[in-house]
């Protein structure tokens, strides 16, 4: 596995694990707790060494999970969590990145994860109540006091990752991002160049979409999330196809897959790139990994990338409540 560097030097895998699924968000929660771990034990054995999991995926048990699973080999793996909400009752009642709520997180965090220090802490959303600097300052004494590495903004805009940043060293911006997702282009990736700030795109096969095993027929069962975003309808499923079917005749050509072929995409936009697919499967893990070996050319690329913009994508990547908490 190659490994990249996002800011502040922070060394990761290229490509990463999300852990959110294993335990929300996608069908039926896996019942099976301990084949979750060795999955994230599996990942490691691939040569992962970046994971993603947040306080809120449960909520708390994902943290459990990871720190669970990784315990045995902490000191080689990367683990990033996540403050920002108010949970109440087990259920996330809103934003709540005040500086006495991201330092009792920060503790509880480290409990669940069976860890000493956090290594990435990203704001999960921005908070419109408590100013950038604030967030920045609270994580940087988080910093000081040994239990925190690296600090992290996810899903924020360039204006707040420049004013953040101003107060404390912003290490990486986590946001939505892949060949149907293209938010992050036209002013949060130039941010990131210019500042030095490393981007972790999270749902990078389209949630599932770009992989080739969701079409216009797939029925999501009312736990997955995918029931409530617009882009996931019949409709806008079978629309989308368009673009799923040009990559996997391009994965086709170069004997891959289409999500492999979506990663190398993303790997090949900037060397401060590395996205954290997730998955529950082992085989799934052993695909993913493989895509740094997935070389596309100039004019592969641009030819993704004309394609995309032709085809256009139909429906919204959420629902309008979480649109609205996105690129604040």
């Amino acid at each position: 596995m190659h490994t990249r560097t996002l800011g502040q030097g922070l060394r990761v895998s290229a490509i990463g694990l999300g852990a959110m699924g294993m335990s929300q968000s996608y069908g039926p929660n896996p019942g099976d707790r301990q084949a979750m771990a060795r999955v994230l034990r599996d990942a490691v054995e691939e040569g992962i060494t970046f994971f993603d999991t947040a306080e809120v995926y449960g909520p708390y048990v994902n943290e459990e999970l990871v720190g669970e699973a990784l315990a045995p080999v902490r000191h080689q793996v990367v683990i990033a969590t996540k403050f920002g909400w108010r949970i109440q009752d087990g259920k996330s009642v809103g934003l709540d990145s005040r500086p006495e709520q991201i330092r009792r997180v920060a503790d509880a965090s480290l409990r669940r994860l069976r860890t000493d220090v956090i290594d990435l802490f990203y704001q999960h959303r921005v908070d419109p109540a408590v100013p950038a600097e604030d967030v920045a300052g609270t994580v940087g004494e988080l910093v000081k006091a040994g239990k925190v590495r690296h600090f992290g903004l996810s899903e924020a805009s360039a204006a707040t990752i420049r004013r953040a940043h101003a107060a404390y060293p912003v290490t990486a911006v986590q946001s939505e991002y892949s060949l149907w997702t293209r938010d992050p282009e036209p002013e949060v990736l130039p941010a990131c160049a210019q500042l030095g700030i490393g981007f972790v795109p999270f749902s990078p096969l389209g949630k599932g979409f770009l992989t080739g095993t969701v079409d216009p027929a797939t029925r999501f069962t009312t736990d997955d999330v995918r029931a409530t975003i617009p882009r996931f309808t019949p409709e806008n499923r079978t629309a989308n196809q368009a673009l799923l079917t040009h990559v996997t005749s391009l994965a086709t050509a170069k004997d891959a897959t289409p999500g492999q072929v979506a990663l190398a995409w993303l790997l090949a936009q900037h060397p401060w790139i590395a996205p954290i697919p997730g998955t529950r499967r082992r085989e799934r893990l052993a695909e993913n990994a493989s895509a740094t070996r997935v070389a596309l050319s100039a004019d592969e690329i641009a030819d993704l990338n004309t394609t995309a913009a032709r085809i256009g994508v139909h429906g919204n990547r959420y629902n309008d409540h979480h649109m609205s908490l996105v690129g604040r």
